[in-house]
């Protein structure tokens, strides 16, 4: 059972001091609660080593879907494989970050076991790295009660994306979609951890972004109206929007890249790690490996199973299914069109009121960051966030 223990001072004043002010009244401090998830060191450090050795065979998975040309099982736009492949092959591509969804690991159950990898535009950035952080200084407590370092890690991929791209300039534009707070503050946080490492940046919604096949990545000053070039650009939409609703921006990006005008962040190859479909070519490639679960294109024989679709988000078109077929619980969502694969289910943590917890580690070249979800059957977006300490 998890073990929860009372942080009964709110963070605000910690946050201003931090320089993080601008959080308050964002739409990731209500959620928080005033409980935290008791960690072990031990737990602590089982949950990096996953993350870790996770993300060593997401790698040899998404080469493996290269090599042996299995994109279209992944559910992959076609108009998307150029630019994976390009991004693939070109090691000044990294990976900036992703989050990594476990159950187990923590009040007993040593277990811990992947569900999913939100490698493209992962949140709870905020939570995990400032607010829970914030919330064990108001309490008196310091970081060795915390595994988080998400902050420093994504200031150090940044140095690293500087010191492999020196044919570049350090500007860097960030955007998200328009009337999301959440997205903003993710993208918020990236700007400052891409600030520190050395980078100029700037904050715009997509559609203020231009782009052009034979010049770049461009934004209008709007303190001078003058177009600006950036060498970087990050991006908190999903690959697979742009290749299904914007398949001549699509192509525009794949010139843009192969001709060196800028490096897009998340890089495309992340859309391997992104589809579920991956977790049945990792189940493939090390069958019955303790951190993973069995996954498969359609119900596991005699097991209770998850319904997923290959790029569902936030819990929806979900279902539990009980070893005979029958429902147990569904969710509603925009992604039923996609196809389905079938993950055995496992029970998450529960506390005494019956609430369960996923555990979220974020990867940043490393595992960074450990933070909490809390919810019912199926995590969706009424989910909260739910911290921890390290005792």
């Amino acid at each position: 059972m998890i073990s929860l223990r009372k942080l009964t001072t709110q963070p605000d004043a910690q946050l201003r001091n931090l320089g993080w002010d601008w959080m308050l009244g964002q739409d990731t401090l209500p959620y928080l609660t005033n409980e935290v998830v008791t960690v072990t060191p031990a737990e602590a450090d089982a949950y990096y080593e996953a993350a870790n050795e996770l993300f060593e065979m997401f790698v040899a998975a998404g080469q493996h879907v290269i090599d042996e040309n299995r994109f279209a099982e992944l559910g992959i736009p076609a108009n998307l494989i150029e630019l994976i492949t390009l991004t693939w092959n070109d090691d000044r591509h990294i990976h900036l970050y992703g989050r990594f969804d476990l159950a187990g690991g923590v009040g007993g159950d040593s277990s811990i076991k992947l569900i999913e990898f939100n490698a493209d535009t992962a949140t709870c950035l905020p939570e995990t790295a400032v607010v829970q952080h914030a919330h064990l200084l108001a309490n008196g407590l310091d970081e060795s009660h915390q595994f988080n370092s998400l902050f420093e890690t994504l200031t150090g991929q940044f140095e690293e994306l500087l010191a492999l791209n020196p044919d570049l300039q350090p500007t860097l534009l960030l955007s998200a979609i328009r009337d999301v707070p959440e997205d903003d503050a993710n993208v918020a946080l990236l700007g400052e951890a891409a600030r520190e490492a050395g980078f100029d940046i700037e904050l715009d919604f997509v559609d203020n972004v231009d782009f052009s096949a034979g010049e770049g990545i461009f934004w209008q000053n709007p303190k001078n109206g003058e177009f600006e070039k950036l060498d970087f650009w990050f991006k908190l939409v999903p690959w697979e929007s742009i290749a299904e609703d914007e398949p001549e921006l699509l192509q525009i990006l794949t010139e843009i890249v192969r001709k060196r005008l800028a490096v897009v962040l998340n890089p495309a190859y992340t859309l391997l790690f992104q589809s579920k479909y991956i977790l049945k070519i990792l189940w493939e490639l090390y069958p019955n490996h303790p951190l993973l679960l069995e996954t498969d294109t359609k119900p596991l024989v005699g097991k209770s199973c998850v319904e997923k679709v290959l790029f569902g988000r936030e819990g929806a078109n979900t279902r539990i299914l009980n070893p005979d077929g029958s429902e147990r619980q569904t969710t509603d969502g925009d992604y039923g069109g996609y196809p389905k694969i079938y993950q055995e289910y496992v029970e998450f943590p529960k506390d005494a009121a019956g609430n369960a917890y996923q555990a979220g580690v974020f990867y940043a070249g490393e595992a960074c960051g450990l933070g909490f979800r809390k919810g019912g059957f199926i995590l969706d977006n009424t989910a909260g966030f739910v911290g921890h300490i390290i005792e």
